[in-house]
């Protein structure tokens, strides 16, 4: 173990919750102790949200560590880690907390215990700022098995906002080593497929509506392809009222990306359907490999992957140049971002390189 305690400024840059989620799991992996200080310090509510606690403390427990002034509201924590344990682990927001942003500070730690894990993940499946589960399932999952993990994520229950009680179990099996990626073809784009969904008491017209106010838009710029967003209403594995869609697009390489918005109280169906059209085209047009969603989530495991991970991109987003900063003041990583200079590319379209540390799993 390390002997000094590692220290995070969690108010630079993005300011978020993503400092945090992203340190936890570093220190969990490397072992030793880290004080984050001035934790969401810039945000209207300062310090910890009852669905950071539930993740600091799930990485608690699969690190069989210590984890001190972790209270919600509290702007100042220290995690000290020690040996990444296998096992049942359950983690509960008791809101609507995002279940994807416990799945993003938990899985990097999962990959180095000593056996599979299993975590069940309770609060919001699709909630605002923040991945819904579907993006994880149907973009992040694939992507990020490239570096050579395997996990199943197993959606119990959906659970929306206010009240969350969403369930998802994920089965993660540990690596060795993570094998560095290579995404810098972006293909053309060969399929374009969604879900518009209501839960609840919310009318079925919605999901109708959202769904056609997609397809109406991406025809303006796409107009060779046939368009699949099905319309569902949830009744029996949802807890609460809720609607939204996610719009996904993939290429010949592989390439996924995609586009979601969620319905809230007074905004008509279809600028919901609108808006999860245009995401999905904005990072379309950039001809980069990942859409602005998935560019910042890949850079913990390009930092820990062993050899040189390449990543085609649009606009570096503040949450990647966030997630970079904290890789690089936390590991040894070594980050380069470029134009990309091809004849694809345009004014919007990057590179980012990254030189790994080879973390290994000591325990296989």
């Amino acid at each position: 173990m390390a002997a000094t305690t590692l220290e995070m400024d969690g108010s630079v840059m993005e300011g978020g919750g993503q400092i945090l989620r992203l340190s936890a799991a570093l220190s969990c992996i490397q072992g030793g102790s880290i004080k984050i200080n001035k934790i969401r310090a810039g945000r209207s509510t300062p310090g910890l949200r009852p669905q950071h606690l539930s993740g600091l403390e799930l990485v608690r427990d699969m690190c069989d560590g210590n984890l001190e002034g972790a209270v919600v509201g509290s702007t100042e924590i220290t995690l000290t880690a020690r040996k990444i344990k296998c096992g049942n682990y359950i983690a509960d927001t008791q809101t609507a907390g995002s279940v994807g942003l416990l799945l993003q500070v938990s899985l990097p730690c999962a990959l180095f215990a000593d056996g599979p894990s299993e975590l069940c993940l309770k609060g919001g499946t699709n909630a605002e700022m923040a991945p819904q589960i579907d993006y994880t399932i149907k973009v992040f999952k694939p992507i990020a098995e490239k570096f050579g993990m395997h996990f199943d994520c197993d959606l119990r229950m959906r659970g929306y906002y206010p009240k969350g009680g969403g369930e998802v179990v994920v089965k993660i099996h540990p690596v060795k080593e993570l094998s560095p990626i290579s995404l810098t073809e972006r293909g053309n784009i060969t399929k374009i497929y969604g879900r518009a969904f209501v839960a609840g008491v919310l009318p079925f017209k919605l999901a109708k509506d959202m769904s056609t106010a997609a397809v109406r838009t991406i025809r303006k710029e796409i107009k060779d392809l046939y368009i699949n967003i099905q319309s569902l209403q949830e009744k029996d594995k949802a807890c609460g009222n809720g609607n939204g869609i996610i719009i996904i697009a993939e290429s010949s390489t592989g390439c996924i990306f995609a586009g979601s918005s969620l319905g809230k109280k007074g905004v008509y169906a279809d600028k919901v359907g609108i808006e999860a059209a245009e995401m999905l085209l904005r990072n379309i047009r950039h001809n980069g490999c990942v859409d602005e969603f998935l560019q910042d989530q890949l850079i913990i495991f390009m930092a820990l992957a062993k050899g040189t991970s390449r990543m085609r991109t649009g606009p570096i987003t503040l949450h990647t140049q966030t997630a970079i900063h904290v890789a690089e003041q936390l590991t040894k990583a070594k980050f380069v971002i470029r134009k990309a200079d091809d004849e694809q590319a345009n004014s919007d379209t990057y590179i980012i390189e990254c030189q790994g540390v080879g973390a290994a799993n000591a325990h296989l």
